[in-house]
């Protein structure tokens, strides 16, 4: 079963990994292209992030990320990639993932409102809370 037929059809009841790593992969640019526009730092900040996570050579990292794209583009909500992740990733790593998703907002210097929807929307279907959202922030912001 292809990402795609994960998005579309029953909730999937646990993700394999790479699987895991497309949705988190299709949330960071979801978040980039909050604003309308995916700037080339916060391309860069993905491709990084997803590097160093799944221990990615660059070119990989740069080709999950454009196979997330197109993944992203045609998934009806967010739901789909939280629900991957929450069910792929416990509870104390999650905080990570919404750090993650922070760098990738602040990575071309401004904060947007929908961006910051976006991320109390991503932070609380993660099972996470206001607090741990700001803190992860903080982290991203360092």
């Amino acid at each position: 079963m292809s990402f795609l037929d994960l998005l579309f059809g029953p909730a999937p009841s646990r993700l394999p990994a790479p699987d895991e790593q497309l949705a988190l992969a299709a949330l960071l640019v979801r978040v980039a292209r909050a604003d309308g526009h995916a700037s080339p730092a916060e391309l860069a900040r993905i491709d990084r992030i997803l590097a160093s996570r799944y221990a990615l050579a660059p070119e990989a990292a740069r080709a999950l990320r454009q196979e997330a794209e197109t993944a992203e583009q045609l998934a009806p909500d967010t739901v789909r990639f939280t629900r991957a992740l929450k069910e792929a990733v416990p509870l104390e790593d999650r905080k990570s993932l919404v750090e993650a998703l922070w760098r990738v907002a602040l990575a071309d210097g401004q904060r947007d409102a929908e961006e910051d929807r976006l991320l109390r929307l991503a932070a609380n279907l993660l099972g996470l809370n206001d607090v741990d959202s700001a803190l992860a922030r903080q982290r991203a912001a360092q």
